[in-house]
């Protein structure tokens, strides 16, 4: 079993950042990958950041350039650094440790932010 604690959301105003952490109580798979999903209201939850446990990271089109995901791999965590950040940024953030090689995965309870205009 495996936690995932997530913090860092909050309220911000357009062009702000904010830096998201998750942690992961312990690592139990291998390789694995750490990411975020984002779900704003009224819409599916959708994809915005991956880094596997070898260091390869992808990035939604709508993020890419603004967004910056990385991982400790000490703490088992992973953050995602937000720049530029836009009122359509808005969603809860939920953080996602999965297995590369077998369906399992854990969800963490999710973060807000929130973007002003």
């Amino acid at each position: 079993q495996v936690q995932l604690a997530e913090s860092g959301g909050g309220l911000v105003q357009s062009g702000g950042s904010l830096r998201l952490s998750c942690a992961a109580s312990t690592e139990i798979f291998s390789p694995n990958a750490m990411g975020w999903y984002r779900q704003a209201p009224g819409k599916q939850r959708e994809w915005v950041a991956t880094e596997t446990s070898s260091g390869i990271t992808s990035y939604a089109d709508s993020v890419r350039g603004r967004f910056t995901i990385s991982r400790d791999k000490a703490e088992n965590t992973v953050y995602l650094q937000m720049n530029k950040l836009k009122p359509e940024d808005t969603a809860v953030y939920y953080c996602r440790y999965g297995s590369l090689t077998a369906p399992l995965v854990y969800w963490g309870q999710g973060t807000q932010v929130t973007v002003s205009s």
